[in-house]
């Protein structure tokens, strides 16, 4: 490996954080000076690449947001955390507290924790604790050759907190808007010269921005790690999360948030439309992880991944219905949405979730002739169960004939968008009455891989392939595909640090049911060609990455076939775009800048909804030495473009927010501000076809103090 690459190994290509260090000169490397070597970012063979290859030397996109800009940007969930990636679109849905919802190059991705699959379906699961978590990876484009089934978008791969056998403690205290109030311990070390341990406890307790609407969190979460010797490592997580709180989407009329309202008025985005006696979304987890590696010799050694899952949520709540597509309840006479009142739906959903899964891998380090291999071979199965029971009653108080709308007399729980009166809502024998249970869903996916990472020189040439049998049960109902996925990529690294590369990629995703003529549907394709260009100075320690990518995906549904044809799966979709980061360090300061731009094309000819086709984001930290020492101060700005509603019928406007840190360590101490949307601006996320908005986060202010012992 050169010694420009070893140096920056921990950069990531394209939307990476960066491994920036001042590099020796020849004589000091002679007289073995202590290279400094500063860290932000570094993957591992449990990563989302499942390799601690060099990203530099890798022709894949990754990005990696680390801990220290989680604290740095003030990221209060995992939502937050992807703002300021290319390619990346967070807060896809606005301020959210029944998931995190994110698009990778305009595409929903899975999320994954330490390599393995963590969230199946929605409103089943707690969402992980960015407390816990050591570092959050976005791979980019398609993963199916590492992952099996999956989005052509790529994966979110978090990185739980594990046991260091250095001593380190810390207790953390956060108050800040919307009387957030949180509480952490983080405590780690060795026990012996084999064992280590850490300990990670979050109690959260916070309002929102949404009338009503409340989040309370409680994490436990240790770990422990064996090591017997150099050549082995065991180390056994647990994470139990529970959350009690309420949904903070209330689904918005299109009228009355991106247009005004008959009477001129606008909702007040704080507005609650549910009701606090009656909505709820509460949910637990239970999650044992095992990882373990060895290494056998010098050619060989393995990793092993395994989980255990079970996870549920309880989830009810009230919304204002979805009559009339763009709008919601209209009457000529002047009376429903024109005076404020909407008829509800009420829903329920009794969800659970239960995983078991394995990942073995295999690697081998040896040379044929002047090419050097890294071989990686593996084999993956896993089993998922989802349940899900409930109601869902639409539309209480009116009667719907298709063409016409027309109300019931029974008007009683309906709701004033515009002044809302809580207590109102069905009895709940009636509500009962519509409680069905939907099938259990199994899923059991069993997948076999081998990669072969081949150097010759400058040259690196990255070739994979997988093969994949998936069966899927609901009911009565059982469907069985399997899938070869394949990846190949080349990279060449100039002495002037230069390194362009050209990559392609497959993806595969299985659809359930038939084309009605009693064949089962095929899986979902997509097929990604990128291609790019990694810069690392070596005056400045610094990494500038451009890439172009191309997705195109096949199978979908047939956008011309009309009701009662045979389904054809003719439908096609893609996506195109161009991604430009830079990272720097420049004395004191860090600098990171993002900018990205997509063309994105439905199988029904429009644009993605809640995609938007301009990103930019620049962050500044500045750290200074000297008589300053221990200061800290940043600023970030981020934009995001206008987007559609998915049949270019809403446009959501465009948006600019700023943020803002400061903070100072003091011996053990260390004290920050953090500012989210520092001008608290109105806007909303997106708004989609149905006729519903999504507000945007407001102004969060959250104050932050920690005592740490090492």
């Amino acid at each position: 490996m050169k010694k420009g690459t070893a140096i920056f190994s921990s950069a990531v290509a394209l939307s990476s954080s960066l491994a920036l260090a001042q590099e020796p000169t020849a004589e000091q490397a002679d007289e073995s000076t202590l290279e400094e070597v500063l860290v932000f970012g570094t993957l591992s063979n449990f990563s989302a690449l499942k390799s601690d290859t060099p990203i530099m030397e890798s022709a894949r996109s990754v990005s990696i947001i680390t801990q220290q800009q989680i604290l740095e940007r003030g990221a209060l969930v995992l939502d937050d955390t992807f703002t300021y990636n290319a390619g990346v679109t967070g807060e896809a849905y606005g301020f959210a507290t029944r998931g995190d919802w994110v698009f990778v190059r305009g595409l929903d991705v899975p999320q994954y924790q330490d390599s393995l699959q963590s969230l199946f379906g929605n409103y089943n699961n707690t969402r992980p604790h960015i407390y816990t978590l050591e570092q959050v990876e976005i791979l980019k484009g398609p993963a199916s050759v590492l992952y099996g089934q999956g989005s052509p978008g790529g994966i979110v791969n978090v990185v739980s907190k594990r046991p260091q056998s250095e001593s380190a403690h810390e207790i953390t205290a956060e108050y800040g808007t919307f009387d957030h109030t949180q509480l952490g311990v983080d405590s780690t070390g060795a026990i012996n010269d084999q064992w280590s341990y850490r300990f990670v406890g979050v109690y959260k307790d916070s309002d929102s921005q949404v009338d009503e609407v409340f989040d309370k969190t409680t994490v436990i979460a240790p770990s422990i790690s064996w090591r017997p010797g150099d050549a082995t490592d065991i180390t056994l997580l647990l994470n139990y999360t529970e959350t009690e709180s309420d949904t903070a989407a209330q689904f918005l009329p299109v009228v009355g948030t991106l247009e005004p309202a008959a009477n001129g008025q606008y909702i007040d985005h704080s507005t609650y439309l549910g009701d606090p006696d009656f909505n709820k979304y509460d949910a637990e987890t239970l999650a044992i992880t095992l990882l373990a590696s060895h290494q056998f010799n010098e050619t060989w050694s393995m990793e092993f991944t395994s989980r255990y899952t079970d996870a549920s949520a309880d989830y009810q709540q009230a919304w204002p219905s979805f009559i009339g597509g763009d709008r919601y309840v209209y009457n000529t006479d002047g009376s429903l949405f024109e005076d404020g009142t909407v008829p509800r739906s009420f829903y329920r959903s009794d969800a659970s979730s239960e995983q078991a899964a394995v990942d073995v891998r295999f690697r081998a380090q040896f040379d044929t002739g002047s090419i050097e291999h890294s071989v990686l071979m593996g084999g993956q199965y896993q089993d998922i169960t989802t349940t899900d029971a409930g109601y869902y009653d639409y539309a209480n108080g009116y009667w719907f004939i298709p063409g016409d709308l027309h109300p019931e007399e029974n008007t009683e729980y309906w709701i004033n968008v515009f002044d809302p009166v809580y207590g109102n809502y069905p009895d709940r024998d009636y509500l009962d009455s519509l409680y069905t249970k939907a099938p259990d869903v199994t899923v059991e996916d069993l997948g076999f891989y081998i990669h072969d990472h081949m150097t010759l020189a400058n040259w690196h040439l990255t070739v994979g392939v997988r093969w994949d049998e998936t069966e899927n049960e609901a009911g009565d109902i059982s469907q069985d595909d399997d899938a070869t996925s394949a990846s190949v990529g080349l990279l060449y690294q100039f002495e002037n640090g230069l390194a362009p590369y050209v990559s392609w990629a497959e993806s595969f995703d299985p659809v359930i049911g038939d084309n009605g003529a009693g064949r089962p549907l095929q899986p979902r394709e997509g097929e990604q060609i990128e291609a790019g260009l990694k810069y690392q100075p070596q005056k400045f320690p610094a990494l500038i990455t451009l890439a172009w990518f191309e997705i195109d995906q096949t199978n979908l549904n047939d956008p011309l076939a009309l009701p009662g044809e045979v389904e054809q799966q003719s439908g096609e979709a893609s996506v195109d775009g161009i991604e430009l980061e830079a990272q720097a360090r420049l004395g004191d300061f860090r600098i990171q800048g993002a900018w990205s731009k997509m063309d994105t094309e439905s199988a029904d000819g429009y644009r993605f909804p809640s995609v938007p086709e301009d990103q930019a984001s620049a962050w500044v930290t500045w750290q200074p030495s000297g008589n300053m020492e221990g200061f800290r101060a940043g600023a970030g700005v981020r934009y995001v473009g206008a987007t559609w509603d998915g049949y270019d019928q809403f446009k959501t406007p465009s948006y600019t927010l700023g943020d803002l840190m400061l903070g100072y360590a003091w011996q053990n101490w260390d004290f920050s501000v953090n500012v989210r949307n520092l001008e608290d601006k109105e806007y909303l996320a997106t708004c989609l076809a149905r006729g519903d908005c999504f507000p945007g986060e407001e102004r969060t202010i959250v104050g932050r103090v920690s005592y740490r012992i090492e």
